[in-house]
């Protein structure tokens, strides 16, 4: 043993945020790389922060990971809404937060937790790094179908989501030509157009609608009606659910105020329908497809990243590397500190190669 390297016996992993496809395996690969590689015992906490707090886990043997790796969602169940430093309450009756981080740290011991695997988005990372400096020693894991963690290549569950989408656009496809009508489809994304773009592009979409790419009502209107005039008597428009038109807002569809992240976007889709048929006389309906991109099997790439993503996060625990996330770097799997991981969004630079080939196809961003 390496002087200085502490002794790894047991590490707690938890799922974060929102389901993602390829969540369970991530689970499996911590699970049997533990076992395998490094005789560590691995204690499943469940519904993220909340069993933290509450003290609800338990350990997960090889057998409980064993098939699980082409389903969706997680076995260990997840909460966007379990802040530990702003953890739901009630006092005098009232809807309250109070501050449970000792709580966490409290049930880490209990459980003899020498290390924990967080799994998660922006949220959950910004989370373990504030329980990192109490001391809990941490690994993190990038989790979001939106691709926004600038600390990574790529976000396993992105891979599958695009592929949900792609898949709705060429459904629409024929729906749209045989009604004559322009179709606006709605993908998540929050505030980063990835999945928008890329299901764009892979979908043959005619427009499509970014929140990086503030638009021009009237340029998407001027777009679709060039194309029924050419006799292209359809249309079809991408629209991420932050997109957002030149001096206006992102559509909120609601406030959750007991959520990391309040804000849920949601109604652009509906909205760009309305403006489209009045501006243009064409027959315009949407559809938002929401969290049909969250669920599912996960593809081959997502099972494959989330994979190897488990395994290094466990080669970081035994190592005593805690503070840091496992990222994506070309097609090598690193790590990074955490803090830095979370210190901004990745959104689509105005430069990427998919804007420019998507321009050179005819495709309009509504500028």
């Amino acid at each position: 043993m390496t002087e200085g390297k502490p002794v790894v016996k047991r590490i707690g992993v938890l799922t974060g945020g929102g389901d993602c496809p390829g969540l369970n395996a991530v689970i499996r690969a911590v699970t049997k790389a533990a076992i395998n590689l490094h005789g560590i015992e691995v204690f499943g906490i469940r519904d993220a922060f909340r069993g933290f707090v509450e003290g609800d886990g338990g350990l997960l043997r090889y057998g409980d990971v064993s098939g699980i790796l082409t389903q969706g969602g997680t076995i260990l169940g997840t909460s966007n809404k379990h802040n530990p430093f702003r953890y739901p309450a009630v006092r005098r009756g009232k809807k309250d937060f109070r501050d449970a981080s000792g709580d966490v740290l409290a049930n880490a011991r209990r459980w003899r937790l020498d290390a924990c695997v967080l799994i998660g988005g922006d949220g959950t990372m910004n989370i373990g790094t504030r329980l990192a400096k109490l001391g809990l020693p941490v690994v993190g894991v990038p989790k979001t179908i939106d691709n926004d963690l600038a600390g990574t290549d790529v976000t396993f569950g992105y891979d599958t989501a695009v592929a949900c989408v792609t898949d709705a656009i060429d459904r629409i496809h024929s729906t749209a030509m045989s009604h004559h009508r322009v179709m606006v489809i709605e993908t998540m994304g929050r505030y980063a157009g990835w999945i928008a773009l890329k299901a764009g592009v892979a979908g043959g979409g005619d427009v499509i609608l970014i929140p990086e790419i503030p638009y021009d009502l009237a340029k998407v209107v001027e777009r679709v009606v060039a194309r029924s005039r050419m006799g292209r008597r359809f249309s079809i428009v991408v629209a991420a659910e932050g997109a957002r038109p030149k001096r206006g807002k992102m559509t909120v569809e609601r406030v959750i105020t007991d959520s990391h992240d309040p804000v849920r976007l949601g109604g652009v889709a509906a909205k760009l329908a309305r403006d489209i048929e009045a501006a243009s006389g064409l027959e315009t309906r949407h559809i938002v497809l929401g969290h049909l991109q969250r669920g599912g099997t996960p593809t081959a790439y997502d099972r494959a990243l989330a994979t190897r993503f488990g395994h290094h996060a466990v080669e970081l625990a035994a190592a005593g590397r805690f503070g840091r996330m496992v990222c994506l770097r070309g097609d090598r799997v690193a790590s990074i500190p955490i803090a830095r991981a979370v210190a901004r969004l990745k959104l689509v630079p105005r430069s990427h190669p998919l804007i420019k080939t998507a321009i050179a196809v005819g495709t309009s961003f509504g500028v």
